[in-house]
């Protein structure tokens, strides 16, 4: 059976209660796994990393099944922020040039340009309607000092910087000091742009079966055997796309090596182009503010509005309902105009960090046939989408076409083992001074 971090109630239906996306689209319906069945590649966990890695591999002519523990979207794929953009990481571009060479930075960084670009290239060629929006994205300083940063940083590397006094007439309205757009990105609907990825994997051979969580994964006779409760998956080679939702076990390798975290995100109800106008936030641009624990948000095209932070430490109906209220108060302080426009949605879920604060892709060290992707520090739209295009090169052998840098190739043990949630009260505490 699996093990976790976090008490049965983060991976149960509590957190995801009052998704607003559920309420988008229905999610399709795929079998459970009932039999004993062999593939080229077996692939456990059905989000953004495993759904693309299935999608690619198929395309390439590889017999691929996919194990989803609970139904279509269940997981951190069908309830984020649907903010396709740079990142991934959360190491900075100084720090990794030295740790790990220019060369390995610049090529990382042209890694997630071009997964932005292979999610538009998907969604165009799968003609996956998913509500896109947004001209890149705009970052918004929440202090003076976070806006002089920002504006030197338009004068060295370029970009639109808007002052303070100035956003409202650019439809920024609210408790900032400055912004700052890189044109790169768009906001999307990130159920419907899974299950279109979805559709397009099945249509290409793959086989995607959900209420088929492993129970255990093992090295047998050259090939890896994925057992769950009514049947048993045997292939050549293994793909761990489980991201925030995985377990010490699912494989051994894995534990210690992953930090889940939560984030909340809430829904308002359609706001009038009146009560728009009144805050002065009439933009499209998705956004974030420049705190180290940031806010996330962005006017989606029905006139809601989205709004997320990073969620609690602790998981139970107690401290969700606590998280909740912190995240509403969170939202009217920045946006006071609209202390009255009500909270139609309001879910909680998993995005996962590693020791490193970069994302982790590739084959895993003295494990044969064994490739994993994760850790995208709450940027898996882009990033897990291009770990799985990435991920279906490597287990087939080929070198990646794509930016494949060495950054993304190791995944340290975080300390403490098990306990290692006791590392993140203090870091919290520390990140929470700086802004």
């Amino acid at each position: 059976m699996s093990r976790r971090i976090f008490s049965s109630y983060a991976y149960g239906p509590g957190p995801r209660s009052n998704c607003w996306w559920d309420e988008t689209i229905d999610a399709p319906v795929w079998p459970s796994l009932d039999s004993d069945k062999r593939v080229d590649v077996a692939v456990i966990g059905a989000g953004f990393t495993g759904i693309s890695s299935a999608l690619h591999l198929a395309e390439s002519g590889a017999e691929v099944a996919v194990l989803e523990a609970e139904t279509p979207g269940w997981g951190a794929s069908g309830r984020n922020g649907g903010f396709c953009c740079i990142g991934g990481a959360k190491l900075g571009a100084s720090a990794m040039t030295r740790r790990y060479g220019r060369h390995e930075t610049q090529t990382y960084q042209a890694g997630e340009v071009e997964a932005v670009n292979l999610v538009q290239g998907l969604i165009a060629r799968h003609g996956i309607q998913a509500d896109t929006h947004s001209d890149g994205e705009t970052i918004l300083a929440h202090t003076p000092k976070a806006a002089r940063a920002l504006r030197q940083e338009a004068e060295e590397a370029g970009g639109d910087f808007v002052a303070g006094p100035d956003l409202p007439r650019h439809g920024l309205g609210g408790a900032f000091h400055g912004a700052l757009s890189t044109p790169i990105g768009f906001a999307l609907n990130p159920r419907k742009y899974l299950f279109g990825l979805a559709k397009a994997a099945q249509a290409a051979g793959a086989l995607l079966y959900q209420n088929s969580p492993a129970l255990r994964v093992q090295r047998v006779d050259n090939s890896w055997q994925v057992q769950t409760p009514n049947g048993r998956l045997t292939a050549d080679q293994l793909v761990i796309a489980t991201n925030g939702y995985s377990s010490e076990d699912l494989p051994d390798w894995l534990a210690g090596r992953y930090m889940p975290t939560q984030s909340t995100a809430m829904v308002t109800r359609p706001i009038t182009q009146a009560e728009q106008a009144q805050q002065g936030w009439t933009s499209a641009q998705m956004a974030y503010d420049s705190r180290h624990l940031l806010h996330y948000f962005r006017l989606m095209p029905d006139g809601r509005f989205l709004f997320g932070m990073r969620g609690g430490l602790l998981s139970s109906p107690r401290a969700e309902q606590k998280i909740r209220g912190q995240l509403r108060r969170h939202f009217e302080a920045l946006f006071p105009e609209w202390r009255s426009i009500e909270t139609s949605h309001i879910w909680s879920g998993m995005v996962c960090l590693s020791r490193n604060l970069v994302p982790f892709v590739g084959a895993v060290p003295d494990h044969p046939g064994l490739f994993a992707g994760l850790c995208y520090h709450g940027n898996g739209v882009a990033m897990g989408s291009y770990a799985g295009a990435l991920l279906g090169d490597l287990v087939q052998g080929k070198t990646p076409a794509r930016p494949y840098s060495k950054v993304v190739q190791q995944l340290p043990r975080f300390p403490l083992g098990r306990a290692r949630r006791l590392l993140m009260p203090p870091a919290y505490a520390v990140l929470g001074l700086m802004d």
